[in-house]
């Protein structure tokens, strides 16, 4: 970029159920922050998906968690990706990678987002070394029976994680006796 020309604002969106966040969406959307002005964190509704945690619980997660970033802004949505990013007037979609199998989808999905709106772009950022095999529905498992979650998610989402559990099974154990 020549000295003369004008550097333009760039906002990202990163996208996802984070149902619930962890350390690795966490990563992402901080190194994501380093290289955008703006990053727009969108929280999908995902219905079909049923998660664990409604949507504003996951908004309130992420928000708890980046508390302090200054150019992070979280969001809802229940549209198409493309549409959300027009709202925003952003042109950049920020993905974390852990393995092949997440390039095979994530892959697809930038596709579908570059034929409906050919001004989009991906950009994939590969997970940190330490966070390679972390997912959220793994992170669920463990936590429903039991284990240890330290270091995987931030502190509040495990004690949010801990007595999710402890109500469910608290329901649970209601109709048995």
């Amino acid at each position: 970029m020549s000295k003369s020309s004008k550097r333009m604002l760039k906002t990202a969106i990163c996208p996802g159920t984070f149902d619930p966040v962890t350390n690795g969406h966490l990563d992402v959307i901080l190194r994501a922050a380093k290289h955008f002005d703006r990053v727009v964190v969108a929280v999908a509704v995902s219905a079909g998906k049923s998660p664990l945690f409604s949507v504003d619980e996951r908004v309130e997660m992420l928000v708890e968690s980046l508390q302090g970033q200054e150019n992070i802004e979280v969001v809802k949505f229940d549209t198409l990706l493309v549409e959300l990013a027009k709202k925003y007037d952003c042109s950049v979609i920020v993905k974390g990678l852990r393995a092949l199998s997440d390039f095979e989808y994530e892959f697809q999905m930038a596709q579908f987002n570059r034929q409906m709106d050919e001004r989009i772009e991906t950009f994939f950022v590969m997970a940190s070394p330490e966070y390679t095999f972390l997912s959220s529905s793994g992170v669920k498992e463990v936590a429903s029976y039991g284990g240890s979650i330290k270091g995987l998610v931030p502190e509040s989402v495990e004690k949010r994680l801990a007595k999710k559990y402890k109500d469910i099974s608290r329901k649970g154990n209601q109709g048995k006796g």
